[in-house]
């Protein structure tokens, strides 16, 4: 397995990698589409709605297709318009607004509108015409006064309007927007006006409000054209915010008084065949026509302009572009310890949900109070590094798992194998099982007179033989809970008790019994395999098992090519001892009693009322200075259900007024070998 790193360093590294990335996105402008869809979106949820009362500030006079067929011709002589202006301003309007290009002359009635322009509070527009498109000019009697104002609009791509843009600068003079004018003949009679903001002359102040200006990289936008001082337009007053009439109403007298005195009135065209609209982050409310004509449009910004000035509203800003560096930087981070550290997919799901509702919810809060904060590069940042380090997760684990199923899959069943890797914390680390201090029963079984049945076989007859009896045995063991360590010859070495720690007595005395359990199975096993042989002319054969309970050590050796997981200790050795002990004894009969199973005193003290035992001897085993107990097992006292693998693996099983009670304390925290006492 490749030596991994730990869970924080990856997760560090993948959260710069991610927001590393997510900002390069962000700089090249791949994400400012979906950023302005998202700007849009909350301008819609935070807009007024169609029940709500309109601007009582501002009045539009639309010329409709209606108002063109019933003059007769377009564009309209200067006579419709100056009759239409002298009605409004027997109303009493504070500004009139004529948002139709009039660059030249069309009679009659040119003298009355050119008088009408110099000497009433009316704005004319004019258009910049700027990167070689040609300019519209304004009526020769205003033209170099304040009665004229740009109707240019800047669009981002796609063709919608989200910007207000207060000036223009033709090499000469600043030249003011349409809107601007207009907002500015309203506030006069108030005495409010344009002027500077003491802390930086520079930023431009409207009445008591400072309009900061919209950067390059303010908001949703990169490397945005921000000349002529621009700002994001609200839309505050909504997706139908304005009381409109007809040329058609004006010149019929049907117009009110009331509807226009002391407001702002636009005249501007909305006619099919004057094709004068535009898109507006609105237009997705506007059914079933999703543009805005352009008179609309500035009516817009001369009502957030007027709400600016008499409100103290102010434009949304941005904070540095640092602080949206931080913000992607942190949620990089979350997803990556989230995905660290969060295994369950379910909760992983959740987590993962709750962290993009946090990222929207706080934006469209600081939406709501005025400041733009990005949305779309932390909820990318924080979905790809979740995704990333889960992916990064899966692999490790895909790794482990396979290193842990090589190493223990040829000892046990794949159900002890799956609650191996499921409890694989309890044990591994670095990649590989570590050493462990365990409380297990060692098992060692052997054939008797082995070399007498290899003398009636051909090697591979006896090959066939070896693989029937142990394909026999194993699944014994298996079913009751033993590991099979290896196969040496016609030998198994088992253990019960691997490789996950046992943390209770019931849990040690589950294995000691489920061993002893096994090997009255083995016999019974083996009684039917010899009946079997000898119907079949074959040699039978007998067993001899060694069981001890006691300390080891379990852990893996061997290089990074190939491990093997091994458990060693002076119980294991014990085990063999008396499995070989005194061959005389008790020698097993195949047809009648083939296996001889002798216990030591730590096992004992588990099983002993369980089991039909016998004292055989307290004797010195070979390589051994202490005396050690003997038992020899003769049945099962009562059938007793065996106890599942995966139950003694994580603890369950029956409880503990089912256990049996045990004759002496436990082996647990005493060195071995052990002294047994008579």
């Amino acid at each position: 397995m490749p030596v991994s790193l730990p869970d924080w360093a990856v997760a560090v590294l993948v959260s710069l990698a991610v927001a590393g990335i997510v900002l390069g996105l962000r700089a090249v402008r791949v994400l400012e589409p979906a950023e302005l869809a998202l700007y849009d979106r909350f301008l819609l949820i935070r807009a007024p709605g169609a029940d709500a009362p309109a601007d009582p500030r501002v009045l539009v006079v639309t010329i409709t297709e209606r108002d063109i067929q019933e003059q007769g011709a377009w564009p309209l002589p200067d006579g419709v318009l100056a009759r239409t202006l002298n009605t409004l301003l027997r109303l009493g309007p504070r500004a009139i607004g004529l948002d139709v290009y009039r660059d030249v002359p069309i009679a009659p009635g040119t003298a009355e509108l050119d008088y009408l322009l110099r000497e009433h509070p009316v704005v004319v527009v004019t258009k910049f015409g700027e990167g070689g498109l040609t300019g519209v000019a304004p009526p020769a009697a205003v033209k170099g006064t304040d009665k004229v104002g740009f109707n240019d609009v800047v669009v981002d791509s796609g063709g919608t309007v989200r910007r207000v843009l207060m000036f223009l600068d033709d090499g000469q003079t600043a030249l003011y927007s349409f809107g601007l004018r207009l907002a500015l003949q309203y506030l006069a009679p108030d005495g409010i006006g344009l002027g500077a903001d003491p802390k930086d002359e520079t930023v431009v102040r409207l009445g008591r409000t400072s309009i900061l200006p919209l950067a390059a990289s303010d908001g949703p936008y990169v490397g945005l054209d921000a000349r002529g001082y621009q700002f994001l337009a609200d839309y505050g007053a909504g997706a139908r915010p304005f009381e409109r009439a007809t040329l058609g109403a004006v010149l019929q007298g049907e117009v009110t008084r009331e509807m226009v005195h002391n407001r702002v009135v636009l005249v501007g065209v909305t006619a099919e065949s004057v094709k004068d609209d535009f898109y507006t982050p609105l237009s997705a409310a506007r059914h079933p026509k999703q543009h805005v004509p352009g008179v609309e449009v500035h009516a817009h910004f001369v009502s957030q302009l007027l709400r600016i000035a008499l409100h103290g509203d102010r434009p949304l800003w941005s904070p540095p572009i640092v602080l949206t560096w931080v913000w992607v930087l942190l949620w990089s981070g979350l997803g990556a310890f989230l995905g660290i550290r969060t295994l369950k997919a379910r909760v992983l799901t959740v987590a993962f949900l709750v962290g993009l509702v946090i990222i929207v919810t706080t934006a469209y809060l600081a939406f709501v109070n005025g400041v733009w904060w990005s949305v779309v590069p932390p909820a990318l940042s924080f979905s790809f590094a979740t995704g990333f380090v889960i992916a990064y997760h899966s692999y490790r684990e895909s790794a482990e798992r396979g290193t842990l199923m090589r190493i223990f899959s040829q000892h046990v069943s794949k159900e002890v194998a799956e609650d191996i890797w499921r409890d694989r914390e309890q044990f591994a680390g670095g990649g590989r099982p570590q050493p462990r201090r365990l409380i297990v029963t060692a098992f060692f079984t052997d054939l008797t007179g082995f070399t007498t049945v290899s003398e009636a076989f051909t090697p591979e007859q006896l090959m066939d033989w070896l693989n029937e009896y142990m394909g026999a045995m194993a699944p014994v063991i298996s079913r009751h809970g033993g590991v099979i360590r290896q196969y040496a010859g016609d030998s198994i070495v088992a253990l019960f008790g691997v490789p996950v720690p046992r943390r209770s007595e019931d849990e040690i005395a589950r294995d000691a019994i489920n061993a002893v359990r096994c090997a009255v199975a083995l016999e019974q096993r083996l009684l039917e395999m010899n009946r079997a042989w000898q119907e079949a002319g074959k040699p039978v054969t007998g067993m001899r098992i060694g069981i001890v309970t006691g300390e080891a050590v379990s852990g893996t050796l061997g290089s990074t090519e190939r491990w093997e997981y091994v458990v060693v200790g002076d119980t294991l050795n014990t085990a063999s001892r008396l499995e070989s002990f005194d061959k005389d004894v008790y020698p097993p009969d195949p047809l009648i009693r083939p296996c001889r199973t002798l216990i030591g005193q730590s096992t004992h003290a588990y099983v002993g009322d369980l089991f039909e035992t016998e004292w055989v001897a307290e004797a010195r085993l070979k390589g051994k200075q202490q005396l050690v107990a003997i038992y020899r097992v003769l049945g099962e006292r009562a059938p007793v259900p065996v106890e599942a693998p995966a139950a003694a693996l994580v603890g369950s099983g029956p409880s503990r007024a089912a256990e049996p009670p045990r004759a002496t304390p436990s082996v647990a925290g005493r060195g071995l070998p052990w002294e047994v006492r008579q």
